[in-house]
């Protein structure tokens, strides 16, 4: 696949009709993709992305900044400054909360559970979010796995078994080139194409929702 060349392209402004246009074509991307994955036979697929060896769930608790992710329908109302917050449970399980700004600037906020399904790595979950079609209960396979960390847990990479989702967390709104360097490795080595990632608007961070594979990460930030 030609990766796109972001040279000589206009500026993409959140919440401009071109920045919904490129969202909306991410999505019906994303959707034929895994459509097409679905089809697939099971001795065809190849093994889904692997955890990592071992979280610290103490340090991974706390607020972490969405910077890229692969397209969603629940990612449609966010326009910017995607969030998620982690927050440990009297019983154990994670307390979620994730905010965002949407298109009209308000605040849109959701708040769920992760409960721990690998008690062998510490990184794989089952999330639920109350109201949400096939996430309502609190126990169900495995849909959020940590499959790759930054030293000191400055960014995160997490996934799901069928590699279908994606997500790039910082604990700071902008990372630099190296990081996101790693980052790109990252998603290589879970078997995914950072060509489905879009970046998310982030307020000191990197301002367009623009294929992760086209940018010019390394330039714009030295």
């Amino acid at each position: 696949m030609t990766r796109p060349n972001r040279a000589h392209a206009d500026p993409i402004t959140p919440g401009s009709a071109r920045a919904r246009r490129l969202l909306r074509t991410a999505m019906t991307a994303t959707v034929f993709a895994t459509l097409a994955g679905g089809a697939a036979t099971a001795s065809a697929q190849p093994p889904g992305p692997a955890p990592v060896a071992r979280l610290d769930l103490d340090r991974y608790l706390g607020t972490w900044y969405q910077l890229a992710a692969v397209p969603q329908y629940f990612n449609l109302v966010c326009a910017r400054d995607t969030r998620a917050e982690y927050a440990l449970k009297p019983d154990n399980d994670v307390a979620v909360r994730n905010t965002c700004t949407t298109w009209s600037g308000g605040a849109n906020t959701i708040d769920g559970t992760a409960r721990l399904n690998d008690p062998d790595t510490m990184a794989q979950f089952h999330v639920s979010f109350p109201g949400v079609p096939t996430q309502e209960r609190p126990d169900g396979p495995i849909n959020y796995i940590v499959t790759a960390l930054g030293e000191d847990y400055v960014w995160a990479l997490v996934t799901d078994p069928s590699g279908a989702s994606g997500f790039v967390l910082s604990r700071t709104p902008a990372l630099d080139a190296a990081q996101w360097d790693r980052i790109h490795a990252a998603i290589t080595a879970a078997g995914q194409d950072d060509c489905r990632y879009l970046v998310s608007p982030t307020t000191g961070g990197l301002p367009d929702p623009a294929p992760l594979c086209g940018l010019r990460v390394t330039r714009a930030l030295r």
